[in-house]
């Protein structure tokens, strides 16, 4: 059952009654800092209150625990774009407590996937093309340990300026409170 009726129809109010007016901002972050969180709903509007960030503050960049994965992936092109194009001049990795990437089972979610409908041969397919399925949907163990991580890939990134500072932090999605895990400033003391 889709809510896209739902959507258009209060779009269409929306619109039509300006609702948009207190959210007319620009393109560039008026904070200079770009968020890579995970896409966790508790956080959708709890992090950015949390973090004292409005709309216009900030860019925001979601992945599924907050990982880079890759390091010439979407996430990563994200932050760069960010920082070379829309001005940002801080990364903040944000990570949270009960994250669902810590519990992720690749062999349980191959089943969830064959179960609606993805063809065993497909599979095959893509582990006989070299492509490490259980790898590739594994999630982590520790959320600091994982946040360090991506910090450290995103720091060390060779198209990452190393003026930039990069921070880690991890979120309680029940109160907001963040944990330092990685002051990317220190670095420029």
């Amino acid at each position: 059952m889709s809510m896209l009726k739902d959507i258009l129809k209060f779009n269409e109010d929306f619109v039509q009654e300006k609702k948009y007016e207190p959210f007319i901002t620009t393109k560039y972050p008026d904070k200079r800092i770009v968020v890579l969180s995970c896409m966790d709903t508790r956080l959708v509007e709890l992090l950015p209150k949390a973090m004292n960030l409005r709309n216009g503050d900030v860019k925001i960049v979601k992945s599924a625990g907050a990982l880079v994965s890759h390091p010439f992936g979407a996430v990563m092109r994200s932050l760069l774009v960010a920082v070379y194009e829309l001005q940002a001049d801080e990364v903040y990795v944000v990570g949270h407590y009960d994250c669902g990437m810590s519990a992720v089972d690749p062999d349980a979610m191959i089943s969830k996937m064959v179960n609606r409908g993805i063809k065993e041969e497909t599979i095959k397919m893509m582990e006989y093309s070299g492509i490490d399925l259980k790898d590739f949907l594994r999630g982590f163990g520790d959320v600091a340990t994982s946040v360090k991580k991506s910090v450290d890939t995103i720091r060390n990134h060779p198209l990452m300026v190393q003026t930039v500072p990069v921070h880690g932090l991890v979120i309680d999605p029940n109160t907001g409170r963040l944990d330092l895990i990685d002051d990317g400033s220190k670095s420029f003391n």
